[in-house]
C-alpha cells in the first residue's frame, strides 16, 4: 500500500509540475505542459519538412528550378501552419487576437505595404517558374545568375562575382530580360569599323572566320556578318554569333575582338580613329 501511495503521490507532484504556470500574457497563461508539447511539435514538423525536402529533390519528373520552388512553397506553406498551431497549443484564442489587434494590423499594413508587395510577387514568381535558381537574368542593367528565391528578396550573382539581393517587386515589376527562359543559346553581336578603303568582302569574311574559331560561339546557328552603315570615319560592320553560356558571354565576346583586331593587322586592315579638322577663325 506504502509503495502504491508514493507512486500516486509522484504521479501527482509530476502532474502539478507539468500544470505549473510559467508566465501569463493578458488572459492567457503559459504552462510548462503547453511549452514542452509545442517544443516537440515543432520538432517533429522540422523532421517532416527535411523528409518533403528529401522527397521532392528525389523525384525525376521535375528540374532542379522547379523542385526548388515547390519545397519552398511547401515550407513556408507548412511554417504558417506551424506557427498558427504552436499559438494555439499555448493556449491563445487566436480569433481574439486578431480581433484585437485588427486596428494595429490596418496601421502596420499601411506602413510596410511595399513589404507586403515584396511578399506576394516572391510567391508569384516560385508559383509561375519564370525566374528560378540558375536562370541568367538582366534587370536595371544588372545581368546576373539567380542563386536563390525567398518570398522577400532574391539573391543574384552577377558578373563580377557580387551578390545583389533584390526585392521582388523588382523582378515582377520591371522589365526584366530571362536570357535562358527558354534553355535556347542567346544570339550576341561584335560591331567594328573599318577604313574606307578596306576591301569589305574580305571585312566580313575575316569577321566570320573569328567567330566560328572561337570555342564558345556555337557554329549552328551559324553567325553571320551585316554591313551596318557608313559611318563618318568608317565602315561598320557588326557579327552576330550565338553562345550557350550566356553568364560567361561578355568573355567571348572579349576574346573574340582580340581574334579580330589580330587578323585585321594580318591582313592590313586598319580600324580608324575619329578626325576632327579644326579651323582658326580669321580676326
Amino acid at each position: 500500500m506504502d509503495e502504491i501511495s508514493d507512486n500516486i503521490t509522484e504521479d501527482l507532484s509530476i502532474h502539478e509540475i507539468l500544470d505549473s504556470v510559467l508566465f501569463s500574457i493578458g488572459d492567457t497563461r503559459i504552462k510548462l505542459s503547453a511549452v514542452l508539447a509545442v517544443v516537440i511539435f515543432v520538432i517533429i514538423s522540422l523532421l517532416i519538412i527535411k523528409l518533403i525536402k528529401r522527397s521532392v529533390y528525389r523525384s525525376k519528373s521535375l528540374d532542379s528550378a522547379k523542385k526548388y520552388s515547390v519545397y519552398m512553397l511547401i515550407k513556408y506553406f507548412l511554417l504558417v501552419i506551424i506557427i498558427v498551431t504552436s499559438l494555439q497549443i499555448l493556449g491563445f484564442d487566436l480569433s481574439v487576437l486578431l480581433a484585437g489587434s485588427a486596428a494595429l494590423l490596418v496601421g502596420i499594413g499601411l506602413g510596410i505595404q511595399n513589404l507586403f508587395s515584396d511578399y506576394t510577387s516572391g510567391i508569384i514568381i516560385l508559383i509561375d517558374s519564370t525566374v528560378k535558381v540558375g536562370d541568367v537574368i538582366e534587370v536595371n542593367s544588372i545581368v546576373g545568375t539567380v542563386q536563390e528565391i525567398r518570398l522577400r528578396t532574391t539573391t543574384i550573382l552577377t558578373r563580377d562575382d557580387k551578390y545583389i539581393i533584390l526585392p521582388n517587386t523588382l523582378l515582377t515589376r520591371n522589365e526584366l530580360i530571362n536570357w535562358t527562359h527558354n534553355a535556347l543559346a542567346s544570339r550576341f553581336e561584335v560591331s567594328v569599323g573599318v577604313d574606307y578603303s578596306s576591301d569589305v568582302k574580305v571585312v566580313m569574311d575575316i569577321l566570320k572566320e573569328a567567330a566560328l574559331e572561337e570555342p564558345a560561339v556555337l557554329s549552328a546557328p551559324e553567325p553571320f556578318v551585316r554591313f551596318t552603315e557608313y559611318g563618318e570615319s568608317s565602315l561598320n560592320f557588326s557579327v552576330y554569333f550565338w553562345v550557350e553560356d550566356v553568364f560567361r558571354a561578355e568573355n567571348a565576346k572579349s576574346k573574340l575582338r582580340v581574334t579580330i583586331f589580330e587578323k585585321f593587322t594580318e591582313n592590313n586592315i586598319t580600324i580608324p580613329f575619329p578626325q576632327r579638322v579644326m579651323h582658326q577663325a580669321k580676326e
